[in-house]
């Protein structure tokens, strides 16, 4: 299997049009297809990644001691 990259824009009827050159002609091919939007640039959380999944109501609940830091290491 062999991987193709193409970079597309979408027309004003909000689909995408693609020609896929695969250099075979006459021949059946099974064809897989991701598609990922650019305009947020590509190390961009997905959407829906910080939807908040639950909280506690409960007021008793305490975050229990997180420790201290160990001290710096002067590296002069």
């Amino acid at each position: 299997m062999n991987g193709i990259l193409i970079r597309s824009r979408s027309g004003p009827d909000s689909k995408l049009h693609l020609e896929v050159p695969v250099g075979q002609p006459d021949t059946d091919f099974e064809v897989e297809v991701i598609v990922r939007s650019k305009s947020r640039g590509s190390d961009a959380w997905p959407p829906g990644y910080f939807d908040l999944f639950g909280s506690i109501d409960d007021e008793s609940f305490v975050r229990p001691p997180q420790g201290e830091w160990p001290p710096a290491v002067d590296m002069t």
